[in-house]
């Protein structure tokens, strides 16, 4: 029996079951434009989400299976629309490198649902007679037809078509879920060859490992191992995971998280990994000032500064797990304490500028300038020189040249520094031998290499691909990229270079032409060949009124 005629037993053995009746007359007219049927759209969706309280039990349940089959269409009819952008590529327009990429910077979707929508776009593409069933809205949903695409895709590339219609013809019949996987599983196993030595599908194609990070910082392990590579892992646990003694109250789990733990460290202590980046592979962890400082008792005043530098340290590490990390942990109180207990740190100097005391700068720079020129302006017998100032003769008390330099050298540590005060200061004076080491150049002029401190103080900085149009390939994905390039005199500095990932790297700057540059207030602007086409990481100027 052929496997089409085993598809058609089933379907007749399955029967048909009662659906909900649909009606194929519409009264409706068609829009004339797409910007009409956008509208359309609009419009039926306000009116549910209006309507939503006022409706009776059986309007709701309606309302329900109507959004369902509407989101069974608009899956199918994204998939065309991307399908055909895709061909197209219509991204690259944009300087993205891939749709999913585009997805996600110019729809603002999550990296999952971009995923999620590509994928469809290919399974419209493989699977056509189950894509115009999602399209009819009633027949599949569009949690069925991703499985059903799941379940033919398994099959010999030619059962794959005669499979997807009798599936669709059994889904259109009534056929439940339980019903189409019995009715997949025995096409399947029919489709196989008679060679008993033939491997079926061990898995091989869907290996996978994800880790992902959660916005408190944590990571989450998940994926698909070959048999070969799971008992691999699972001898190293076994291996490390043993209780210490009769008082090691971990459980299982947790034995096997610190044996993990353990395996990765002695694999980075082993010398064996490849290089990246041409430095040698480290474990990164990022721990800030706060968390140093709170090793020792302080101050009241010094604990409210802690805490204050804590909360922008959890959102930095938020901002880190939704894609800005650089592979390095963040790590705050125990974690803290014992990361940095044996192991070298580089410390990095960062700060936010306050603005509130620029008028005080500007101030006591008109004041120096005031005492080192006032000799030469004329005096208009009021106490005001020709240029408007005050003369040196009528001020009541001049201050020395040497504590207008100290106060100006203090009022520009306080504007580079923040409220926080000056870092660098506190690094050196109040935090003892450990962390006062040399600081590391970060402007060496010409180089044919990025050294460590400059290549890491970028990382730090940049935390991602800085491509203004966006992209959020992390800093372990990226590479660091002279803003004038090094053939032309380009200085190898923090403030000459930026972190780019390799397709905007390598395609679209040293490719396709496109200029980028790093603005003084640390924004990026692009633009291609012909300057058609101009990007910012920022919103452009408004100019001011009046």
């Amino acid at each position: 029996m052929s496997v089409v005629d085993v598809i058609i037993e089933q379907v007749i053995r399955i029967g048909p079951r009662p659906v909900r009746e649909v009606s194929q007359v519409s009264t409706v007219s068609s829009p004339g434009s797409t910007a009409e049927a956008r509208e359309m759209l609009r419009a039926v969706m306000s009116f549910y989400r209006a309507s939503a309280a006022e409706m009776v039990t059986e309007e709701q349940a309606e309302c329900l299976q109507d959004l369902e089959q509407v989101d069974s269409m608009t899956t199918a009819t994204r998939a065309v629309v991307l399908g055909s952008f895709i061909s197209g590529r219509g991204y690259s327009a944009d300087a993205d490198y891939s749709p999913r990429s585009w997805l996600i910077h110019r729809t603002r979707i999550t990296k999952g649902a971009a995923t999620a929508h590509t994928a469809w776009a290919r399974r419209a593409d493989a699977h056509p007679l189950v894509a115009a069933a999602l399209a009819e809205g009633y027949v599949l949903s569009e949690s069925y037809a991703r499985k059903l695409c799941g379940w033919t895709d398994k099959l010999p590339e030619d059962c794959r078509e005669a499979a997807d219609a009798i599936l669709v013809a059994a889904a259109r019949a009534g056929a439940d879920q339980q019903d189409l996987v019995e009715l997949a599983m025995e096409i399947y196993t029919r489709s196989l060859p008679a060679d008993p030595d033939h491997d079926p599908d061990d898995g091989f194609e869907d290996r996978q490992v994800r880790i992902e990070t959660t916005l408190g910082g944590a990571g989450v392990l998940s994926g698909d191992l070959t048999p070969e590579c799971s008992a691999v892992i699972t001898a190293v646990l076994d291996a490390l995971s043993a209780p210490v003694d009769a008082e090691d109250t971990r459980t299982h789990g947790q034995r096997y998280h610190d044996a993990l733990a353990d395996a990765m460290k002695r694999l980075l202590a082993s010398g064996l990994l490849p290089e990246r980046a041409g430095q040698p592979v480290k474990g990164w962890v990022h721990v800030s000032l706060a968390e140093l400082r709170v090793l020792d008792d302080g101050s009241v005043l010094e604990g409210e500064w802690i805490t204050a530098v804590r909360v922008r340290w959890a959102a930095r590490r938020a901002a880190a797990s939704e894609g800005a990390s650089d592979g390095a942990a963040w790590l705050e109180g125990a974690a803290a304490e014992a990361a940095t207990c044996d192991a070298t740190l580089a410390p990095v100097v960062t700060g936010d500028t306050d603005l509130s005391v620029l008028d005080d700068l500007v101030r006591l720079c008109v004041e120096l300038d005031r005492l080192d020129h006032g000799a030469g302006r004329t005096d208009d017998g009021a106490g005001r020189t020709d240029d408007g100032a005050r003369s040196d003769s009528q001020a009541s008390v001049s201050p020395s040249r040497e504590a207008l330099q100290q106060a100006i050298i203090g009022k520009t540590a306080d504007l580079l520094s923040g409220p926080g005060g000056l870092a660098s200061f506190l690094r050196i004076n109040q935090l003892g031998a450990r962390l006062a080491g040399p600081s590391l150049p970060l402007d060496i002029g010409y180089s044919k290499t990025i050294p460590p401190g400059i290549r890491n103080a970028v990382i730090l900085r940049d935390r991602r691909c800085r491509w203004p149009g966006g992209c959020n390939q992390p800093a372990k994905a990226c590479e660091v990229h002279h803003v004038k390039h090094k053939a032309h005199g380009g200085p190898t500095s923090l403030t000459d270079c930026v972190l780019l990932c390799s397709y905007h790297h390598q395609v679209v700057i040293h490719r396709w032409g496109w200029t980028l540059v790093l603005n003084p207030d640390g924004t990026t602007t692009a633009w291609n060949p012909g300057r058609t086409k101009v990007m910012h990481s920022h919103g452009p100027p408004t100019a001011r009124a009046g």
